[in-house]
């Protein structure tokens, strides 16, 4: 009797390793793997700025839809601030993402460096020490996808950041940039500057600051971005 018991438990313990967990819905494997650790790095875009609840902003939707798919990942830093530049990233932000030892990491960054009239080199500079500094502190150097700047032009409120330039002819200029050095290095790229100039003709998709993208705008970039970076992470 004793020893029928003793089977019955391993037979329970082993097959409760294959037993899904049930998430929004759908039966999910558990996973063994070791979990990722994100960092998210950027401006006011990826902190979400515009959208009315801090778990809106899109870091924070990937996370979730990653976690809600099996993939046992964290966000264990967001240190992104509105206004800032590539420079205010390499000072600031940095740090906080050496000390958050990530496993992966995203990377939006540019569009005040546009707005406060930092050259083109000086922007082509930082963006690559930053990337060449995050991927330093990965494991998998691949682990990094970047993002493009969206559009902020078509706005509302967006032309008096114009000062007699062309915003989507700049943003495009400082885009290629990002495209050329994601290619260089073998890096994914989520383009959502196209996405964005949809916030011209609907203004659901933008925030009541005028400027920022709304929760929904968001909302869509994370849409384009989750499988991107779920591929990499497979």
């Amino acid at each position: 009797m004793f020893m029928d018991v003793v089977l019955l438990t391993h037979i329970i313990s082993f097959a409760s390793v294959f037993i899904p967990c049930q998430n929004t819905g759908k039966h999910k494997i558990m996973s063994n793997k070791p979990e990722i650790r994100y960092a998210a790095i950027g401006d006011s875009y990826t902190i979400g700025e515009g959208a009315i609840e801090p778990d809106e902003a899109w870091p924070t939707l990937l996370t979730n839809n990653l976690k809600n798919n099996g993939v046992n990942i964290s966000l264990v830093a967001n240190p992104s601030k509105t206004g800032w530049t590539t420079q205010n990233v390499i000072d600031l932000e940095l740090p906080v993402y050496d000390q958050s030892n990530p496993t992966f990491a995203t990377l939006l960054i540019g569009v005040n460096d546009w707005v406060q009239g930092v050259s083109v080199e000086t922007f082509h500079k930082n963006l690559n020490f930053i990337i060449e500094h995050l991927q330093s502190k990965l494991q998998n150097k691949k682990n990094l996808v970047l993002v493009t700047i969206p559009d902020f032009g078509v706005t509302p409120s967006g032309g008096q950041y114009a000062r007699g330039r062309d915003i989507s002819q700049g943003l495009t200029g400082f885009n290629d940039i990002i495209k050329v050095e994601a290619k260089k290095r073998g890096l994914e790229v989520v383009d959502i500057f196209p996405v964005s100039l949809g916030m011209k003709d609907h203004p659901e998709l933008v925030a009541t600051d005028g400027l920022h993208p709304s929760a929904k705008e968001y909302a869509l970039w994370e849409k384009m971005i989750y499988p991107v970076v779920k591929k990499v992470l497979e």
